[in-house]
């Protein structure tokens, strides 16, 4: 690998060790002999330089602008939520929520696809979702080191052998997209896209979720938002009586 890199072997060694930092030409050469995709030359990159401590203070993280809720509340037939950098959402609409409990505030997505009962019955896609979202976690953490998500990650790890086995095959991908496939207990089966939106520069992303228009889940996802929207009106008539 050294020769194909173009460095001797004995600096190879010194980077293999990490008692030497290379240069963006040594890892130019690196990227190409191993024939690393752009994404994992990216991860590479990221690796070499994160911080080699975890920030002692997270309040360099400015938080996010209260008026982010209401409009995510203002989008009729689109799931969406926030997380952080830990992957816990911060702020989700109502229809997310009706979506699945997992995509409430307070809940950890990455952490329910893996460990919570069933996820495989509610994706029907749930072994293409699960190695689509190990490769977005190992690129995602090593552009936002941060303790907090590597405590999800060792739990995954230890919970989950799905996880450990995707784990361990190393692939990643910094993609921002995908499809969720889903069989809602409510209102059928449900074929939705989402995106990824970074808020703040990557510190918090959002996720919305739509389906094709006029398509069968576009209709289901407006029985849902009826359904949700009539349970929400009876608990505040309840709630003022």
């Amino acid at each position: 690998m050294a020769i194909l890199a173009g460095i001797s072997t004995d600096y190879y060694h010194r980077i293999e060790q990490g008692r030497e930092k290379p240069s963006e030409q040594v890892l130019n050469a690196l990227a190409e002999a191993f024939r690393l995709s752009p994404d994992a030359a990216a991860h590479m990159r990221n690796l070499v330089h994160a911080p080699k401590r975890w920030p002692r203070e997270r309040e360099f993280i400015q938080p996010l602008n209260p008026a982010l809720q209401h409009l995510i509340d203002n989008w009729p037939v689109t799931p969406a939520h926030i997380h952080d950098v830990t992957a816990t959402i911060v702020m989700a609409n109502p229809l997310a929520a009706a979506l699945t409990p997992t995509f409430a505030q307070g809940e950890n997505p990455m952490r329910s696809l893996f460990l919570d009962d069933g996820m495989d019955q509610f994706y029907r896609n749930w072994e293409g979702l699960t190695a689509w979202a190990v490769r977005w976690l190992r690129a995602y953490v090593g552009r936002h080191p941060d303790p907090g998500l590597q405590a999800v990650i060792d739990e995954l790890l230890s919970e989950s052998a799905r996880f450990r086995s995707l784990w361990a095959s190393y692939d990643v991908k910094g993609h921002s997209r995908g499809l969720l496939l889903i069989n809602h207990p409510i209102v059928g089966p449900l074929d939705l896209h989402f995106q990824h939106l970074n808020v703040r520069t990557g510190e918090h992303i959002m996720v919305a979720y739509w389906a094709e228009p006029e398509s069968p889940s576009e209709r289901a996802l407006h029985r849902l938002v009826e359904i949700t929207t009539a349970e929400t009106d009876s608990h505040q008539g309840t709630a003022r009586t």
